[in-house]
């Protein structure tokens, strides 16, 4: 029951008492990730390193000298963030084997107060896709395809059609995090949003997930896809747990110029109870084609929520937004062209056979090592860089991006205080349906709510809002003012607190570890 229960008010209490131990916790947690194997939420486990870890938080508790809230909580971390001793492979043949001498600083914060990491979460290759169907040890599935809610509601021709083809897709690229939160084997996961890639799959995947500032965290040892905009996500049960997690890992990181330079102070979100000061924003251009006619009525009826609660509901403009997916992909290619440079064979990662020439054994190697969706990019991603091309591409897509950082800052400066959206087009869809279609194509869509915040470097977050008529999970995502992201998340924690949105019944997982599910209370762990 321990496993569904929020981090502050709950486990980390428990954990002090002795009604459970680091452990046990870690064991149970460990047990379930065996039992949900089939999810393929898991590149690597590291039960051996996650044990110690858990006995030597023990330690700490029996003498009384726990680091901190997060002392025995056990979390995953994306498998694009480096971690010392424990394999980070980028879910691709480049990587395959290597082991990172240093930790993300993130990762390092998290083991500094005590975490216990249990291993690293699968992903689209090189983080580029927004299914996590790309990476080279196959398909995340979505917990809730496993769910009571989606069965009762899916009916499928036959039983192995059920079982084979009826699971949906977690989105991406953080799908193996998403996955790993939504099926109660870790508390907490670490994800990387560049376009939406933490935000996505938290809402196919009924989780918080939250893309903070560029900047408020620390990019160090985060294996980069696009400098200017990655950002550290946080995957988590609840809004608190969320907020739990930004105050152990936001702050000025020496070893990233672009991290702020002030003290971050950490901060325990207020119980909100009257909303009438404040003003939500309703993007009219997120009103985009191929919106589904649910995810339509599920954002209306947010907006009618907060208006019947008194808060001043306002419809604004964006008008760069049209824009923001063509920019964001030009933007994205050419900053993955350069950034894949390094992936050479010669100092670290995999290297061809090819013995011909140096130069026939870079091609080679590159070949050999990235995906057609890797290589796509690099290739698209020179050809705007080209000096022909300079000019009429990269140049331009740059001053559009400003004019979409402008948008939102006029918007802001009108008095509005957040901005209320939809997360994705569509709840999740079934992994044969969503392979039909190529990586590029499927990213322009899924990215196409999501990734102007990235561009203007603005936090936002998704919050499980309601189920959609086939059973699988909806969630809206909540947009801020840069480095405001306890009004933020204080704002996602009432709406959060409003919709009361339901908690996965396991079924698969049930008949497996049936004493874990004992009690449905709580959805997280502080």
């Amino acid at each position: 029951a321990a496993l569904k229960d929020r981090l502050r008010s709950q486990v980390s209490a428990a954990l002090k008492e002795g009604r459970v131990t680091p452990t046990e916790l870690c064991q149970r947690c460990l047990a379930l990730i065996k039992s949900t194997k089939f999810l393929n939420a898991y590149i690597t486990v590291a039960e051996e390193t996650a044990l110690k870890q858990a006995e030597e938080s023990e330690e700490r508790y029996k003498r009384g000298q726990p680091l901190g809230i997060l002392d025995g909580i056990p979390i995953a971390v994306k498998d694009n963030f480096n971690t010392a001793g424990i394999e980070t492979t980028c879910a691709s043949n480049m990587l395959k084997g290597y082991i990172s001498p240093y930790n993300a600083t993130v990762v390092q914060k998290l083991l500094d107060q005590g975490a216990v990491l249990l291993g690293k979460t699968n992903l689209d290759e090189f983080a580029m896709g927004s299914g996590s169907t790309d990476g080279v040890f196959g398909p995340v599935r979505n917990p809730w395809s496993y769910s009571k809610q989606y069965k009762e509601k899916s009916v499928p021709k036959s039983h192995s059609e059920d079982e084979e083809s009826n699971w949906v897709i977690t989105g991406g690229s953080s799908g193996g995090s998403a996955a790993a939160v939504s099926s109660f084997t870790c508390f907490a996961a670490l994800g990387s949003d560049t376009g939406g890639s933490t935000r996505n799959p938290a809402a196919h995947c009924g989780v918080v997930g939250l893309k903070p500032t560029y900047g408020l965290i620390s990019r160090h040892g985060l294996i980069p896809l696009v400098n200017s905009m990655d950002v550290p996500g946080i995957l988590t049960r609840c809004v608190d747990d969320a907020a739990v997690l930004l105050g152990s890992l936001a702050g000025h990181d020496p070893k990233d110029s672009t991290t702020i330079q002030d003290d971050f102070k950490p901060f325990e979100l207020p119980n909100l109870t009257d909303v009438s000061k404040l003003s939500i924003g309703i993007p009219k251009e997120y009103h985009v084609p191929g919106l589904s006619s649910e995810i339509l009525a599920i954002w209306s009826k947010a907006a009618e929520l907060f208006k019947n609660a008194g808060a001043k509901v306002v419809e604004v403009s964006l008008p760069h937004t049209r824009y923001s997916i063509v920019c964001y992909h030009v933007l994205c290619t050419a900053e993955v062209a350069s950034n894949m440079a390094r992936f050479d064979g010669l100092e670290y990662g995999h290297r061809s056979d090819m013995k011909d020439s140096t130069e026939s054994m870079y091609a080679a190697t590159r070949r050999e090592g990235f995906n057609d969706v890797v290589r796509g990019r690099i290739l698209s991603g020179n050809y705007f860089l080209l000096k022909q091309n300079y000019e009429n591409y990269f140049v331009k897509a740059q001053k559009v991006r400003r004019l979409i950082a402008n948008d939102f800052v006029k918007v802001f400066r009108s008095g509005v205080d957040i901005l209320l959206t939809p997360t994705t087009l569509s709840d999740a869809a079934p992994y044969m349906e969503f392979i039909q279609e190529d990586n590029r194509t499927r990213s322009a869509q899924d990215d196409i709510l999501t990734q102007a915040a990235n561009m203007a470097g603005l936090p936002a977050i998704n919050v499980p809002t309601a189920l959609s008529e086939r059973g699988l999970p909806v969630g809206l995502q909540f947009i801020g003012r840069s480095f405001q992201e306890k009004q933020l998340l204080t704002v996602a924690k009432w709406f959060e607190k409003q919709v009361q949105f339901p908690v996965i019944q396991l079924e698969e997982v049930k008949r497996h570890d049936s004493g874990v599910f004992q009690h449905q209370k709580s959805a997280s762990f502080s």
